[in-house]
This record gives C-alpha cells, structure tokens and sequence, in this order.
C-alpha cells in the first residue's frame, strides 16, 4: 500500500526525517511510535500532502504519491485535534465537505448512531464539547469510505464507551480490507488494534514488523515494555 524510501525533511538545520524506509501493508492496522521528536508527525504531514521531503520517495500502490489529488482522495485523516470553522453546524460541516469532493461521500449513518450525535450535528461546533467534536472529527475521517486511514490519538477525549465504539469501527474498516495508520500515547490501546509496528527514533525506522515479533525481539511480554526496552537499548547505543 504505502512504500517510503530514504524519506528525508529537514527544517532549516535540523535534520527530522533521515533515510527512513517503511512499509505499510495493506489491510493491515500499523502502529507508528517513537517519543516525542523522532518523526512521527513529519512522515504523517509528507504521506498527506502537508509537508513537501527534501529527499527519498513516497509511493502509494507502486505510484508516486507526489501531489496527485486522486491519490490524495483515497486518503481518510483523523488528526488529533481537529480544527473546525466555528460559525458552522456539524451537519453544514459535512455537507460542505461532501460538496468539495463530490462524488463518492457517504455519511457512515451507524457510526453516527452509535455515537448518539443525531442531536449534536444541527448545532454550531463552537457549543460542542470536546468529546463531541472528537467524534464528528471520526465521522469525517470515515466519509469517503477512504483506502487508508491515518488517525493520529483517534480516542483522544473520548469517553470509555465512545472510544470502545471506535476502535470496533477501525477493526471492522480492517476487516473490511482497509489500511490504517495509528499513533497513539495508549500502548494497551495499540496492542488490542495493532498488526505492525514502526518505531521511529531520530528521524529513522529502528524497527517495522508485526508486534508479536517485537514482543519476541524484545523478550517482552506487552507493547509497552518491548517499546521501553528498544527506547532504553537505542539510548544507550
């Protein structure tokens, strides 16, 4: 699905992203970690059109990903905390955006259902909670019925119920074929949705493979303390 070659981005001096190679597989959930400054933000902006690489090559299903807007359309982003134009409804939202892409929208009724927001998206998104808007921030990430999904800490300000009902909906989209793309601060979350993991660390992949084989790397017997193992033993190297 996704092919990343000696990815490079620097901003002025700094190096952020340096030779990254990654694969992400198709149908497949991917983790990205790495504490905070080792690439995880930059290589999300590149993948969506947000930030240019200074080197490498980005394919999306063997072609260049570039700027191309049909590629781009394939695309479902969920970021971790969504701007909206303030003045507008969320039913005014969406429809804008089913307006701006034409063909090919379809709101995902049972998951607005499911988050009981029949009676929020008439409001302004202003008078929302945070919670409210983190939802109607997945129901958009979800309407183009897209080809991958990046959700960058998609169960931030959720309640228990609302976040068990979106991470049913992201294994359903992978049963259903989908890709995603993760980041997450919640390890116990990533191991219950993750198939593979990249952990990135000073703009690099130190590891990309399936989370059971890190967990056997690692001699760990949970995500989060096979990632503390590889953020230790990566320090100390």
């Amino acid at each position: 699905m996704i092919e990343v070659r000696a990815l490079e981005k620097h901003y002025g001096k700094l190096p952020v992203l340096q030779g990254l190679d990654l694969d992400v597989r198709p149908g497949r959930v991917t983790a990205v970690l790495g504490p905070n400054g080792a690439g995880k933000t930059t290589l999300i902006k590149i993948l969506l059109g947000l930030a240019r690489p200074d080197g490498g090559d980005v394919r999306f299903d063997g072609e260049p990903l570039g700027d191309d807007p049909a590629a781009r359309a394939r695309i479902g982003y969920m970021p971790q905390i969504a701007r909206f134009p303030e003045n507008l409804t969320g039913e005014e939202l969406l429809a804008m955006l089913r307006d701006l892409r034409g063909d090919g929208a379809r709101l995902d009724e049972e998951l607005v259902d499911h988050f009981r927001l029949r009676d929020q998206l008439p409001k302004p998104l202003r008078t929302l909670s945070g919670g409210t808007r983190q939802k109607v921030n997945a129901v958009m990430a979800f309407l183009f019925d897209p080809d991958l999904l990046i959700l960058d800490e998609p169960t931030a300000g959720l309640d228990p119920v609302s976040s068990s009902i979106l991470k049913d909906k992201i294994l359903s989209a992978r049963a259903a074929g989908k890709t995603l793309i993760l980041t997450s601060h919640v390890m116990s979350e990533l191991e219950e949705l993750a198939d593979d993991v990249a952990f990135l660390l000073d703009g690099k992949v130190r590891f990309a493979g399936p989370v059971e084989e890190l967990k056997r790397a690692t001699r760990q017997a949970s995500l989060e303390r096979a990632i503390a193992h590889m953020m230790v033993r990566e320090v100390a190297a």
